[in-house]
C-alpha cells in the first residue's frame, strides 16, 4: 500500500507542477487553490520536492506567521532529506532569522556548505562572499573564499577546467 500511495503522491506532485508552470491554463483563483492544495498534500505526505517548493512558497508568500513557520519547517525537512535548493533556503532562513528559527550564523554556514557541495551555485557564492568579507561569523580567508568561488563558477558552468582535486577540499 505504501508503494501505491507513494506513486499517487508522485503523480499528484507532477500534476501540481504542471498546473504551476503551465502558461496556457488560465490563472484563475480556483486553479491556484487546486495547485496549492496538491502541493500541500504532497508535502504532508513527505514528498521532498514538494516540501522544498511548497515550503519556500509558504515561507516567502504566506500571509500569517503560522504559514511562514510551517513553510520554514517544510523547507528544513526537505533540507534534511538532501534537497540542495532547500538546503540553500535553510541557510537563508538561519542567516536572516524568523519567529520560529532565530538567526544562527553557524547553522546558516552549515546549510550553505551542504548546498554548495551539492552543486547549488548561490550557496557556494554566498560562502565565497562570506569568507572574502568576514561575514556569518567567519574569519576572512582568501583560500576558502577562492575554493567556494571555484565551486560556484563550476556549478554555473564557468569553471569547466576545474581540477577534481580542488573539489575535494572541504569547508
Amino acid at each position: 500500500m505504501t508503494q501505491a500511495s507513494s506513486l499517487f503522491t508522485r503523480l499528484e506532485y507532477r500534476l501540481a507542477e504542471q498546473l504551476f508552470h503551465t502558461r496556457w491554463l488560465p490563472r484563475s483563483p480556483r486553479t491556484q487553490r487546486l495547485t496549492m492544495h496538491l502541493f500541500q498534500r504532497c508535502a504532508d505526505a513527505g514528498h521532498t520536492a514538494a516540501l522544498s517548493l511548497y515550503g519556500h512558497m509558504l515561507f516567502h508568500r504566506g500571509m500569517s506567521p503560522q504559514d511562514k513557520a510551517r513553510g520554514a519547517r517544510y523547507v528544513l525537512e526537505a533540507a534534511n532529506a538532501g534537497d540542495s535548493r532547500a538546503q540553500y533556503q535553510a541557510g537563508q532562513i538561519y542567516e536572516h532569522g524568523c519567529a520560529l528559527y532565530p538567526r544562527r550564523d553557524d547553522h546558516a554556514v552549515t546549510w550553505f556548505a551542504r548546498a554548495g557541495e551539492a552543486g547549488h551555485p548561490l550557496a557556494a557564492e554566498r560562502l565565497a562572499r562570506a569568507y572574502r568579507e568576514g561575514q556569518l561569523g567567519l574569519a576572512v580567508d582568501a583560500e576558502r573564499a577562492a575554493h567556494w568561488q571555484r565551486l560556484a563558477d563550476h556549478a554555473t558552468g564557468f569553471g569547466e577546467g576545474l581540477d577534481s582535486a580542488e573539489t575535494e577540499t572541504r569547508h
